[in-house]
């Protein structure tokens, strides 16, 4: 093998990485995936099945913390861009498909409505986002539109307008909220990719970006997220899902 295919085989390989956050050999990862027999489809359609179960069967909401490990993010049964993210990554990987990490910034105004009025005050300005990209034929494609599930996407998309204009709020920052790119069809799919801010960069592991940026907050307002104002922040978005904006 030459010094370039050795290279090229090396860094496909750091893709398909298990690491503490991507914790696919956790039993209730390999049980899953035995499950839902993921491992028997094409790269291509297992793609597809892995993308849809973390955007739908994960539902939207926030998690105790962006450095969760997969295995406790299938465990929360919710998540939101980073902490969906990491489950979207861990599960690719199990199945031998190569996945990487990219890191942003958002502005925390697409995240009003979501996050209610009386918290909004307390919510930094910038806060840390993500995506995964995943290898298919030689070439890496965006994933973002995993973020936010298809039940609460519905009801956001029935309280306002149903034409395709650009929206922003409630988790979503989309160029049309009616018919957003969410879709696995073998693109790139995005949900809140109109609302970013920075762009970090590639990583090939989340765990490197979070020892480098670490977290959205710290002392005492980490403590209050992730004790009182998450739960209070879920009980909106789950308000939201049922009955509507």
């Amino acid at each position: 093998m030459n010094t370039l295919a050795s290279t090229q085989t090396e860094i496909t390989q750091q893709h398909l990485q298990t690491t503490a956050m991507l914790d696919f050999q956790h039993p209730s990862i390999r049980a899953l995936i035995e499950k839902q027999g993921w491992e028997k489809l094409s790269e291509y359609d297992a793609i597809g099945a892995i993308y849809h179960y973390v955007r739908d069967d994960i539902q939207f909401g926030y998690n105790a913390d962006d450095r969760l490990s997969a295995s406790q993010v299938l465990r929360d049964g919710y998540g939101q861009c980073n902490t969906k993210g990491t489950l979207l990554m861990a599960l690719l990987r199990a199945v031998g498909i190569p996945s990487r990490f990219h890191g942003f910034t958002i502005f925390n105004e697409l995240q009003r409505g979501a996050i209610p009025n009386y918290l909004f005050a307390i919510a930094p300005k910038r806060i840390i986002h993500s995506w995964v990209e995943v290898e298919l034929d030689g070439r890496w494609i965006n994933l973002e539109g995993y973020i936010i599930d298809r039940d609460y996407l519905t009801q956001v998309q029935q309280s306002f307008s149903d034409q395709c204009q650009q929206f922003s709020g409630f988790g979503i920052a989309t160029k049309c909220l009616a018919n957003p790119d969410i879709d696995w069809n073998g693109q790139d799919t995005y949900i809140q990719s109109e609302g970013i801010a920075d762009d970090f960069g590639l990583y090939i592991q989340p765990d490197d970006f979070y020892s480098q940026y670490g977290s959205n907050l710290s002392g005492v307002k980490k403590f209050l997220f992730r004790y009182l104002l998450r739960h209070l922040m879920n009980r909106n978005v789950n308000q939201i899902r049922a009955i509507g904006v």
